[in-house]
C-alpha cells in the first residue's frame, strides 16, 4: 500500500497480489481470470459445479423481503457497486449473448482517498480487501446479495 498525492488529494494505492486473490476466489468456489489495470483489478469469476444460479437476486421484489433483510451487501443496479465498498459488479454473457446465471465479474477499485473507510469505520489495505472479496463471494453463493434498482446489472436468481 501507497499513500500518493494527486493535486490537492491524497490517495491510497492498494498493491494486491493476484495470486492470493486468484486463491481467494478458488476457495470460495470460483474460477478465476484476472486482468489488472493501472487504477483496478478485474476478476472474471464463474461458479463451473454449481447446480443453481448465483445468489443476485432483485431486492425490490416482494418475494425476496426474507432474504433482503439477511443480506451482508447491496448493489446498485444502475452502475453496479458494491454499497460501501470498493467493490463493482457486472454480470457476464455466454456464448450467445444472455446473461450467464453462474458468472459474475468483480472490479476492485485500487486508488482510494486516504480517508476511505469499510463499514465499521475499518480502515483499508490489502488484508482487508482480500477478506471484503472472500465474504463477498461467499454471499454471492451462500446468503444472497441485493440489486437494488436501476438496469445494469441483472439479477440472477427469483
Amino acid at each position: 500500500m501507497q499513500v500518493v498525492r494527486a493535486g490537492s488529494e491524497e490517495l491510497v494505492v492498494l498493491e494486491l497480489d493476484l495470486e492470493f486473490l486468484e486463491n481467494v476466489a478458488r476457495q470460495a468456489g470460483f474460477v478465476c481470470e484476472l486482468h489488472e489495470e493501472r487504477r483496478y483489478v478485474r476478476m472474471d469469476l464463474s461458479a463451473v459445479d454449481r447446480p443453481s444460479p448465483l445468489l443476485l437476486f432483485d431486492a425490490a421484489s416482494p418475494t425476496n423481503t426474507g432474504w433482503f433483510s439477511r443480506c451482508q451487501f447491496y448493489i446498485d443496479g444502475s452502475n453496479g457497486k458494491v454499497l460501501q465498498t470498493p467493490l463493482v459488479v457486472a454480470n457476464r454473457r455466454d456464448s450467445d449473448g444472455d446473461v450467464d446465471p453462474l458468472a459474475i465479474s468483480l472490479q476492485i477499485v485500487k486508488e482510494l482517498p486516504v480517508n476511505y473507510k469499510l463499514p465499521g469505520q475499518t480502515q483499508v489495505n490489502e488484508q482487508t480487501i482480500y477478506a471484503l472479496v472472500f465474504n463477498f463471494l461467499l454471499s454471492v453463493v451462500n446468503n444472497g446479495v441485493g440489486v437494488c434498482g436501476g438496469k445494469s446489472v441483472v439479477p440472477l436468481s427469483i
